[in-house]
């Protein structure tokens, strides 16, 4: 990457872009491996602009490894921080990081941090990324009870439309998984197969990311 540019700021916003395209991928090593050199440049050059988020991306690689609370902890002083700048599309950005973050948490933790994003999400517009806002949207009201399910398919089909009106094929797969797993839980499972599957026989490469990976278990879980 040194190669690329030797002017610092160049450098910095480089390796931000590309530690965010890694995150999207659900690269995590190589998303910390990003956040230093980031990091790196900023005490040396005093680059202040991409630290949200990398440190955001950083916290986000904690909790991949299971260090749930350390990484949520971190993402959550990161939205602290940016509340005062009204920069909404980062917000967005590390709000939904925070949201992936909690994935695995304890259930009443996981609930309390996902409301906490979820609605600071609301009042944001974010649309290059109103497809994974709604999924989590969708995913909090999954947890809650009964009750929510209908509204909780409707996030995960509007964040489905959204994504093919933006062509966005990767937000797409992620919204059809949650709700093939709705679909699941609610004993529809073969509409559930071929809804992902349709999705998932789309991608012609890619399968060693996270979200492939995600879609075929859950298709190998359906076809049994």
């Amino acid at each position: 990457m040194a190669q690329m540019t030797s002017n610092p700021v160049s450098l910095a916003f480089a390796a931000g872009a590309i530690g965010t395209v890694r995150q999207h991928r659900r690269e995590a090593r190589a998303v910390q491996e990003n956040a230093e050199i980031v990091i790196a440049l900023s005490n040396k050059h005093g680059i202040t602009e991409v630290l949200p988020i990398v440190i955001a991306q950083r916290g986000w690689v904690l909790a991949q490894e299971g260090r749930y609370q350390e990484g949520v902890a971190q993402i959550q002083e990161v939205v602290s921080s940016l509340r005062a700048t009204g920069a909404s599309l980062v917000m967005t950005y590390v709000l939904n990081l925070l949201a992936d973050a909690c994935t695995q948490m304890e259930f009443d933790d996981r609930r309390r941090v996902l409301m906490a994003a979820t609605t600071a999400l609301k009042r944001l517009e974010g649309r290059p990324l109103q497809a994974e806002t709604l999924r989590h949207n969708g995913e909090l009201l999954r947890m809650q009870n009964d009750s929510s399910t209908a509204e909780a398919h409707s996030c995960f089909e509007r964040a489905i439309a959204v994504a093919r009106k933006q062509s966005a094929k990767s937000w797409e797969l992620r919204a059809t998984t949650s709700l093939a797993r709705l679909l699941d839980k609610q004993g529809r499972r073969e509409e559930a197969r071929a809804l992902l599957a349709a999705i998932y026989d789309w991608f012609t490469e890619g399968f060693d990311t996270g979200d492939l990976k995600d879609a075929r278990r859950l298709l190998e879980e359906l076809s049994t």
